[in-house]
């Protein structure tokens, strides 16, 4: 009942958010300094941001290996990636931050970024045919 024959959208989107997250979350580690002068952003922020993406890129590359997936691990991700875009654009519309244009833009980005891996993740959860139990 909770394990899916994950549909290939499914299995792509996951892998896309995975190796995205892997790839933004290195530089925002290796490049925290320089992004942070650059965006006008704390740089403790962007460090914190790129730690949590790495384990998180990776355990969505493993997720996206398998021909099968557990239902509720892609709920997880689908809330993950929604609780992402709502605390991105918090920062922004309350003030706990104040990036400069360039800073707004990244920060604006990355949630749409991300808004569009819960729609596609989700559409592929649909697309995906649960296994008999």
């Amino acid at each position: 009942m909770h394990t899916l024959n994950a549909s290939p959208l499914l299995r792509r989107a996951l892998f896309a958010d995975g190796l995205l997250g892997l790839v933004s979350g290195s530089l925002l580690v290796l490049a925290s300094a320089w992004l942070a002068e650059l965006l006008a952003m704390p740089r403790e922020l962007l460090l914190g941001s790129g730690l949590a993406l790495l384990p998180l890129g990776a355990f969505l590359l493993w997720l996206s290996s398998g021909e099968t997936v557990n239902r509720l691990l892609v709920w997880a991700v689908l809330a993950i990636n929604a609780l992402w875009v709502v605390d991105s654009l918090l920062l922004l519309l309350a003030g706990w931050i104040a990036p400069n244009p360039l800073g707004q833009a990244f920060v604006i980005g990355q949630a749409l970024t991300v808004l569009l891996f819960v729609e596609l993740e989700w559409l592929g959860l649909q697309r995906s045919e649960a296994l008999p139990a």
